[in-house]
């Protein structure tokens, strides 16, 4: 688990089915990986079982082939039966002790935190293996998110796991994210929604490739 919870570092890119389904999710998730991407989270609110089963079985085998850690989105039974080995979950979502019963030990969980320091020190007691906050910036994703200072990084370093920030993240302000102490950020638009998945990668995952080298 050690070795799971230092995977969570860098771009997290996360999928979105207004984005991209079918082929066009693949082929976008594989230019990313390809480019570097080492995190990414099936995230699809869709009513087709099937559909969704496929695709993220799919992407697991992309992932796996890149050495790379796929997340999958507030579903457990998806998690359980396609064998991926890390859910993130929110304030509606089942609890760490129940997802623990479904998925075993081993599975990574981690959790939206909001803007909620006293909710991220629960979590971490209760067992969560990364902490994510957010929205960092307003985001065109969820537009009435709730805004999470990027103080709150400083303020939650001493819970000692990863922290995660979501929302509003672009090129132009990834680097202050990094800055601010947060060890992976998620995003979605500024990632699959450019015209060169692949530069963006690259450029998303700068300031924390720097980050490590500058590291005493």
């Amino acid at each position: 688990m050690t070795r799971q919870r230092e995977r969570i570092h860098g771009l997290y890119g996360i999928t979105d089915s207004g984005l991209m389904l079918g082929p066009a999710l693949l082929e976008k998730a594989e230019v990313a990986l390809r480019a570097g991407l080492r995190l990414l989270q099936y995230r699809d609110k869709g009513p087709d079982d099937a559909r969704r089963q496929r695709e993220a079985a799919a992407l697991l085998a992309l992932c796996e082939h890149y050495d790379a850690l796929l997340v999958i989105n507030d579903d457990p039974d998806l998690t359980h039966r396609i064998g991926a080995k890390a859910i993130h979950v929110g304030e509606e979502d089942a609890g760490i002790a129940d997802l623990r019963a479904i998925l075993g030990p081993d599975v990574l969980i981690g959790v939206s935190c909001y803007n909620d320091l006293a909710r991220a020190d629960r979590l971490a007691a209760a067992g969560a293996d990364y902490l994510a906050f957010g929205a960092v910036y307003p985001s065109p994703t969820k537009p009435q998110a709730r805004h999470a200072a990027l103080s709150l990084f400083t303020a939650a370093r001493p819970l000692e796991l990863p922290l995660v920030a979501i929302g509003g993240i672009t090129q132009d302000n990834v680097a202050d994210v990094a800055a601010a102490g947060a060890d992976a950020a998620a995003v979605i638009s500024a990632l699959f929604g450019a015209a060169d998945v692949a530069a963006a990668t690259q450029r998303l995952q700068a300031p924390f490739r720097r980050q490590i080298e500058e590291t005493p």
